[in-house]
């Protein structure tokens, strides 16, 4: 198959982003990438700085981009992280009624891998001025993300951006690290991309580098389902999150569930069943995705599951096996669905479906968790077979 074509919008003072995602793609064949600049040269809150981010020469530069038959467009930026994403949405669907292609930008793509890896408290390593990352934390705030930033550095000139250090870059993400879900580099003109992937096992948590979401977002929205090794957990198992969040959300819709989680245990992927590799929540309840205070192995209903390899169905935990106490006491469960996700002969995993009052779960509601179980059975052999994973 012919490699991926990526269309990128580029400020034009950027000189970070051409040469860091020619190293990301280094060594595979899954992509080109495909640059067009617009003028962009100074980063601030006023009148002048918006108006470079106007559509008009965004939209002149994506029918150029068009001309190479490009698979996806992205706006290689990050302006809808202080003047909104909605802007950005809006620029997306212009490119899109345009060109015919699909299109995203750089702040999208980290907002969508804070939705895939369920998070909801995010630290900011940031180049700018003070009043842009404060008005950063206030636009991140409005998307559902309380943020955090470490000192950002003052800086408005866009290509001095790319004269940080990488090691005081590297810096500013450990200090954005603490209390934090993920930490986000926010700046396609700052070199993060490797400090990014090189601070992710010693801090634990995932690191999102703007020109890395950018490029994994694209490839994502191409069609390419990225698993790219060496280049940090995003563009490795980014995706297949995407499409497990994808498979429990319809799931939770369609019973109408309070809640469905998802365990696996999948190294290859970072994926291990003390914490969800998706989740899916109704309005108002309570997360249980980063509790890692059970040996999930070690649960009644679990060990059930291991040794029956079918459904357990609870409208109520009046009946053995029961659920860990704390389901009931810390999270509301009163009845809930247990589906094994078997892979050569192994358990690798389960879904759950809860519910916070019992009830009677219908014959529909279960061949809906048995739809949700083979499709992750799917995507885990699909994604496998693609990637060698």
């Amino acid at each position: 198959m012919n490699a991926y074509r990526l269309g990128m919008l580029t400020p034009s003072s950027n000189t970070c982003l051409e040469p860091v995602t020619y190293r990301l793609l280094h060594g595979t064949d899954v992509a080109t990438a495909h640059f067009a600049r617009v003028p962009v040269t100074r980063i601030a809150l006023d009148g002048a700085s918006d108006a470079q981010f106007d559509a008009a020469p965004m939209l002149a530069a994506a029918r150029q981009l068009a001309d190479a038959r490009v698979d996806v467009i992205v706006w290689n930026g990050t302006s809808g992280s202080w003047l909104g994403p909605d802007r950005d949405r809006a620029l997306c669907a212009a490119i899109t009624e345009a060109t015919g292609i699909p299109a995203t930008t750089s702040t999208l793509a980290l907002l969508d891998a804070c939705a895939a890896y369920g998070v909801t408290r995010l630290g900011l390593a940031l180049p700018y001025t003070r009043d842009v990352a404060d008005r950063i934390v206030t636009t991140y705030a409005a998307e559902g993300l309380e943020c955090t930033p470490a000192e950002p550095f003052g800086i408005d000139d866009n290509e001095a951006f790319a004269r940080i250090p990488e090691l005081d870059v590297a810096r500013r993400i450990e200090a954005a690290a603490p209390d934090a879900h993920a930490v986000a580099v926010v700046c396609t003109n700052v070199y993060g991309a490797a400090a990014a992937a090189g601070l992710e096992e010693a801090l634990g948590i995932p690191v999102f580098d703007s020109v890395a979401a950018s490029l994994w977002k694209a490839l994502d929205l191409a069609g390419a389902a990225p698993a790219l090794e060496g280049q940090g957990e995003l563009l490795r198992s980014g995706s297949l999150r995407v499409r497990f969040q994808d498979v429990l959300r319809q799931l939770r819709e369609t019973t109408g569930a309070d809640r469905t989680t998802l365990r696996l245990d999948v190294p290859a992927h970072g994926l291990h069943v003390d914490l969800t590799a998706a989740e899916a929540l109704g309005a108002g309840v309570r997360p249980i995705r980063r509790d890692a205070s059970l040996d999930q192995r070690r649960l009644n209903t679990v060990e059930w599951l291991e040794r029956h390899r079918i459904p357990l169905v609870q409208p109520h935990f009046g009946a053995d096996p029961h659920p860990p106490q704390a389901l009931v006491d810390v999270y509301g469960v009163h009845a809930q669905m247990l589906s094994p996700v078997v892979r050569d002969g192994a358990m690798t995993g389960w879904i759950s479906v809860h519910s916070l009052h019992e009830r009677d779960w219908t014959e529909a509601d279960r061949s809906a968790l048995a739809a949700a179980t083979d499709q992750v059975q799917h995507i885990l052999d699909t994604y496998g077979k693609a990637h060698s994973a």
